[in-house]
């Protein structure tokens, strides 16, 4: 069974900087995906940033440029580096493995979600 799990949330002023951490329990091989989602009270999850086996990364608008994804493959681990941060950015942020996005159906796996508050 594939666990995920994330460090790093917390309480940070407008303007100020956070790093998530998420660790996967298995060794990545193939083609898969690393992403961080986050949600808002009462709304889905939206995605905020994916790393592919490839290397390419995507974000979401709203953080391009300020957030930044990255891995150490060594530690089957995915970061989330967040600067600038801004009060609109308070969430819980989940980060999400797909083992194998050749597969028909993926199966995706989640972590247990950390919250992330920028708040002055």
């Amino acid at each position: 069974q594939v666990q995920l799990v994330e460090s790093g949330g917390g309480v940070v002023q407008p303007g100020g900087s956070l790093r998530l951490s998420c660790a996967a329990s298995v060794t990545l091989f193939g083609r898969w995906l690393l992403g961080w989602h986050r949600q808002f009270p009462g709304q889905q999850r939206e995605v905020v940033a994916t790393l592919q086996s490839d290397n390419s990364e995507k974000y979401a608008g709203s953080v391009e440029g300020r957030f930044t994804i990255s891995r150490d493959s060594a530690k089957s681990a995915v970061y989330l580096q967040m600067n600038s941060l801004r009060p609109e950015d308070t969430a819980v942020y989940y980060c999400n493995y797909i083992p194998d996005m050749n597969a028909d159906s993926w199966q995706v796996y989640w972590g247990q979600g950390t919250q992330v508050t920028v708040s002055s």
